[in-house]
Formats: structure tokens, sequence, C-alpha cells
């Protein structure tokens, strides 16, 4: 292996090292917790060292926000193998995301509530953000007027069952009931 390969390998570890530092840290503490100086001595390394794969904290949460959509999107997709009929395929979509929202809180908050710089909706919008925006409009089948609008309102929707749920400003128990609602509603 030469020396660039060598030090193009420690590069990625390093900045897979500070993500998933970031990630415990947040799950430990919450996102409030987590800067840079922190980052630095948990890893062990100075802050320039940081600020040489991000620029600051927002660059942080959005590279997290991003494996987040990467894997929402991977989710969504899975979600719908083997279902019948594409209100299962719906059904499944749904429960899938809202089960990421549930099980990945802290990326979830990465993804939607903490600022990052990430465009939506635009052409700069990433890859990830594009593909797991496609898995919700699958899920809501062919040839439909307006698909692009219905799934955003599809995921507006989810979103705020997501949120309300996590901040218990709506009760957990109910979840299927309104899942049920949020299906027929779409179907």
């Amino acid at each position: 292996m030469s020396i660039s390969e060598r030090k193009e390998r420690q590069r990625a570890e390093r900045y897979e090292l500070i993500l998933s530092t970031a990630c415990e840290l947040a799950e430990a503490e919450g996102w409030d917790s987590v800067t840079t100086r922190r980052l630095a001595a948990l890893i062990d390394y100075s802050q320039p060292v940081l600020y040489s794969h991000f620029k600051g904290k927002a660059e942080i949460v959005g590279a997290v926000a991003i494996r987040g959509f990467e894997e929402l999107a991977e989710r969504l997709k899975i979600s719908k193998v083997g279902a019948a009929g594409q209100t299962n395929i719906l059904r499944n979509v749904c429960a899938a995301y809202l089960d990421f929202a549930r099980s990945r809180s802290v990326i979830y908050e990465a993804m939607f509530v903490l600022p990052t710089g990430l465009k939506f909706a635009s052409e700069e919008t990433p890859a990830a953000l594009q593909a797991a925006f496609a898995e919700l409009v699958a899920a809501l089948g062919p040839k439909r007027d307006m698909l692009a609008m219905k799934a955003e309102v599809l995921w507006s929707a989810l979103h705020g069952l997501a949120v309300l749920v996590q901040s218990e400003r709506i009760p957990a128990t109910g979840a299927e009931a309104r899942l049920n609602v949020l299906v027929k509603a779409f179907s």
C-alpha cells in the first residue's frame, strides 16, 4: 500500500470516527452536546483535524443526515418486498418510515430538525434525499395526478405523526389506528 493510499484510508477512518462519535454523543446527551471541541476531545484529535473534514457542526449533522436518508430509502425499498397490492405497499412504506423515525430518533432529528444546509426539492438535493422521496412516490402507485405533490403531503403527514409521538403531543397508543387512517386517505 502506498503512502497516499494509507493516508486516504486513515482520513476515511477519521471521517467515520467523527460521525459515529457525534451520533453516540447525541444519543447519550442530545445534539446540543455535540460540539467540535467535545468531538475532538472524544476522538483524541485536535479541532483543526476535525475542521479538515467538516467546516463545523452543521456539516457533521448534514453528513449524518445524508447517511440517514440512505438508510431510510433502503428501509422503504425493503418494506415493499412481498407486499400484495398497492394498499399493502403503501401501508408497509408508511410503517417503515414511522419505525425508522422511532428507532433512529437521533438520526431522524439530524435529517429533519437540525440545521444542515441540505437542500430539499431543488437541483442541489443530494441523491440520498431524492432516493428516499422516490420511495414515497413509488408507494403511491403508478398513474396518479400530482404524484409528487401527493408524496410531499404524505411525507408531511408521516413526519407530523413521527414528531408528535416523539414529543408526546399525541400518545404512542393508537399508532396503528392512525396509520390505518393515513393509508386509507392516500389509497
